[in-house]
């Protein structure tokens, strides 16, 4: 098997950080790092621009961290609620999805794309989720999603309190009652 030495100028899951030089594969490197710009060939005749360009990188590094450390300060603690139509066993008919988290919150003000959002897989059912975003491989905050039914909080909240108001009419009757009874004996 044929390998080559490259640069990365961006991090690669599974394969390294941006600034080091790595061995792939020839083909995986001529046919989709080199193309897409996510690395540069690390030959000898490159190797003082590999130099220079692991210094820019470092610089820019640093100032990407600490612009997701205060991205990050915001964004923990940070609530998103989703209502979404429930089937049987709390079922939802469609999922929540990483897009629909990176919209909430560019409603919200914060710009994160879809792809730093960390969702093993879509959300399916009703509950509370912590959500970890990849701000920088060094930061990630947590959210917190919540998905409820549709519509389901103001009914059932409004049963609650159907419900507290028909007791507490029920105790002011009983007791009433035994006013009225009391009354009676005596």
């Amino acid at each position: 098997m044929a390998h080559m030495d490259v640069l990365l100028k961006e991090d690669i899951d599974n394969l390294g950080h941006r600034g080091q030089v790595v061995r792939v594969r020839a083909g995986y490197g001529r046919n989709y790092l080199l193309p897409q710009g996510l690395a540069i060939e690390a030959s000898s005749g490159n190797k003082r621009m590999i130099e220079e360009q692991q210094r820019t990188l470092a610089k820019r590094e640093a100032r990407e961290r600490t612009s997701a450390q205060s991205e990050a300060e915001k964004l923990n603690g940070v609530e998103l609620r989703f209502n979404r139509r429930v089937g049987e066993h709390g079922i939802l008919y469609g999922s929540v999805t990483a897009m629909d988290i990176a919209a909430a919150l560019k409603d919200r003000g914060y710009t994160v794309e879809r792809r730093k959002i960390s969702l093993k897989d879509h959300i399916k059912e009703v509950g509370d989720y912590d959500v970890t975003i990849k701000l920088h491989r060094d930061v990630s905050p947590v959210i917190k999603v919540v998905v409820r039914k549709e519509g389901g909080d103001e009914r059932e909240a409004g049963a609650v309190e159907a419900a507290a108001q028909a007791d507490s009419a029920a105790s002011a009757e009983v007791s009433d009652n035994a006013e009225s009874e009391a009354e009676v004996t005596e």
